[in-house]
């Protein structure tokens, strides 16, 4: 389960579905079984069209797919971009270090939106907005909530998603800095395995 506080964010309305709750998961498992209104799927390696169409095919729910913009970037991002689109996407992530001229190709060749990480105070976010940027993705751990402060001063009226941080406190803060949806990393398999197990422990100790 997402955190109910999460319900407090405005959401941002993308083909006429309201999306307040992100999970950040690429595991199928947690991702069939979230009560999340989308799914953001990007990952640290080089992205690959059979991990965004498993993602996809999976889900319940609206995917956002990494397309690169750090070890992978150029003509490959503008390629999995649009390879994204045609899987059923329902937007494509860009990681922060992109060229903004990559944006502005990306952006020629999809009709979904793209959504610009910007993971650092130094990020020129006038340029990846004037690049093509549909959606703003803060991620700047302990200082997303000032970031996103600053960037909704600036542009009162830009989509934001942001990481919420671990407690309810963190991501209300998130939200009340201008965050128009908010990112939930949820527990990982083993993780949950591990308090199912617990629990089976002490019915037969």
């Amino acid at each position: 389960m997402c955190p109910y506080c999460i319900s407090e964010c405005s959401g941002i309305r993308i083909f006429g579905k309201r999306i307040k709750s992100i999970a950040f998961s690429t595991d199928v498992a947690i991702i069939k079984n979230i009560n999340a209104d989308a799914i953001i799927a990007v990952y640290p390696f080089t992205p690959q069209a059979a991990i965004s169409q498993s993602i996809i095919s999976i889900s319940d729910v609206p995917v956002f797919v990494g397309v690169g913009g750090g070890l992978t970037g150029g003509k490959r991002s503008v390629r999995l971009a649009l390879q994204a689109e045609h899987q059923g996407a329902y937007g494509v992530v860009v990681n922060a270090p992109i060229a903004d001229e990559v944006i502005t190709e990306i952006k020629q060749v999809v009709d979904i939106p793209v959504i610009a990480t910007i993971a650092s105070v130094h990020t020129d976010v006038r340029r990846k907005l004037e690049a093509g940027a549909d959606i703003l993705n803060v991620s700047g751990a302990a200082a997303t909530a000032s970031m996103v402060a600053e960037i909704r001063k600036e542009y009162p009226d830009v989509a934001i998603i942001a990481t919420g941080g671990p407690t309810n406190e963190s991501i209300l803060e998130t939200i009340e800095a201008g965050a128009n949806a908010i990112t939930y990393t949820p527990p990982s398999n083993g993780e949950l395995f591990a308090r199912t197990m617990r629990k089976y422990r002490e019915i037969n100790p």
